[in-house]
């Protein structure tokens, strides 16, 4: 039995069309559980493509996607994305406006009861640090406060993985030194498999434990 928790074997991606080219061609990579991996590669390359397949968003043409020993995707097989227990975070953060944070965060908790919703809402806002700012909407906070509460909503579920696309990119510089290690800090302390696709090197390195490179 393998011992990675993410396996994507020989992964052919084209969207649909006649001579569309292959986004993604034999693709493999893994991650162990626990492991917080980044993907290095200019944008154009099909990271984000990567991401919405092992989402569930896309379907593989060949290939293997499976995620902690279960198969999620092949040529023949496809589990839906609310089956696969993934989380996505968003270059735009795609937080509902008309939403406080404290309900953002709570989006994904319906099946639960009110008390424990309550419960794992608290303890994703003690987790990112804005305990005092539950009952204020997107639009009044920063943008490293907005990256935190799209972070926390997709922690809130308990997902086996997640997966993040250029979540720093449309902060400034100054922000990003700080945001960075912010990051890594919270994945860790929710002990989150994680997949971080950029084109940022420095991103990367600051944030994983690994980084790997798109050809």
């Amino acid at each position: 039995m393998s011992n990675h928790f993410l396996e994507i074997e020989n992964l052919f991606f084209a969207y649909p069309g006649p001579q569309q080219p292959w986004i993604l061609s034999n693709f493999n990579l893994s991650l162990k559980a626990g492991e917080l991996v980044g993907l290095a590669g200019p944008s154009g390359l099909g990271k984000s493509t990567l991401l919405r397949l092992i989402a569930g968003l896309e379907k593989p043409q060949k290939g293997r996607v499976l995620i902690d020993g279960r198969l999620m995707a092949s040529g023949k097989h496809h589990v839906n994305p609310e089956d696969r227990e993934v989380g996505l975070v968003f270059q735009d953060y795609g937080l509902f406006p008309h939403m406080t944070v404290a309900q953002n965060i709570a989006y994904g908790l319906f099946k639960l009861p009110r008390k424990q919703r309550k419960a794992k809402v608290d303890e994703m806002l003690a987790l990112v640090r804005l305990t005092d700012l539950d009952k204020r909407h997107p639009y009044e906070l920063s943008g490293g406060q907005q990256q935190r509460v799209a972070l926390a909503r997709s922690l809130a579920p308990g997902p086996k993985l997640l997966l993040l696309d250029e979540p720093l990119s449309n902060l400034d510089a100054d922000l990003k030194i700080e945001i960075r290690s912010e990051m890594r800090d919270i994945m860790e302390k929710a002990r989150a498999t994680a997949l971080f696709v950029s084109h940022d090197l420095e991103d990367l390195n600051a944030v994983c434990q690994r980084v790997e490179h798109m050809k």
